[in-house]
């Protein structure tokens, strides 16, 4: 492993990224709105401020900008400007129908491009040997043949991001039904926030694994190597 490697931050666990982004904001926004406690305005405030304070100290330490990031902090800035400035409930479920919306179309025109973002997302280079798996490829004359599977695995991957922007549409014309401002808005914001782990990110995580699963079939199949053949050494 060398220098520039051990200095790059370890992802944070699944627990900690769901404490910060999801079960502490739907607990203010359930429990901690109410004119008794912090009130509709401040509970939003405060619930958002975790998501958002998280993001930004975990873009911080990687010293690193990347689009998911980046459109996750635009997320929380929007559902908090909608429910601050008390506008139409419908512009949350507009809202969070248009990120995932936006990544998937981007994911998809990117495949037309020499740089087509699947590869990044499915191939990650730093757990892949891509120009390994390049060369691999070149010797068996099956690189166009992987081109196809990277288009193919391509609209697995753009179509998970479809499915949220669904679901994610469907749920909130479905619980955030009061007005902005309101101590009910917050409970519903908190109670859409709190489900959208089953009920969106499951969904969308099992067909992007299936993509994930497919192309990993798929570089077996075409070069008569393992994936673990692929796989960076850690000493690398």
């Amino acid at each position: 492993m060398t220098d520039q490697q051990a200095k790059i931050p370890k992802q944070p666990g699944l627990f900690v990224e769901l404490l910060f982004n999801i079960i502490i904001p739907s607990i203010i926004l359930m429990k901690l709105s109410g004119k008794t406690t912090l009130g509709p305005m401040f509970g939003l405030i405060v619930a958002l401020l975790f998501p958002l304070g998280y993001g930004l100290w975990d873009l911080y330490r990687r010293r690193k900008v990347n689009m998911f990031s980046l459109l996750g902090l635009v997320s929380v800035l929007l559902t908090g400007g909608i429910g601050l400035l008390q506008l139409d409930p419908k512009y949350i479920a507009i809202k969070e129908a248009a990120i995932p919306a936006l990544i998937g179309m981007v994911v998809w025109v990117s495949q037309y491009t020499r740089f087509p973002l699947v590869q990044t997302l499915l191939l990650n280079p730093k757990i892949m040997d891509v120009k390994k798996l390049e060369n691999k490829l070149a010797e068996v004359a099956q690189t166009a043949a992987f081109k196809n599977t990277l288009r193919h695995a391509g609209i697995g991957a753009s179509g998970s991001f479809f499915l949220s922007a669904t679901l994610n549409y469907i749920l909130a014309r479905m619980i955030v039904v009061s007005p902005a401002g309101t101590e009910a808005f917050n409970q519903e914001i908190g109670r859409m926030t709190a489900l959208s782990f089953p009920v969106i990110v499951l969904p969308t995580m099992i067909v992007l694994l299936a993509s994930i699963f497919y192309l990993f079939w798929q570089i077996k199949r075409l070069t008569g190597e393992s994936i673990e053949f692929f796989i960076r050494d850690e000493r690398e």
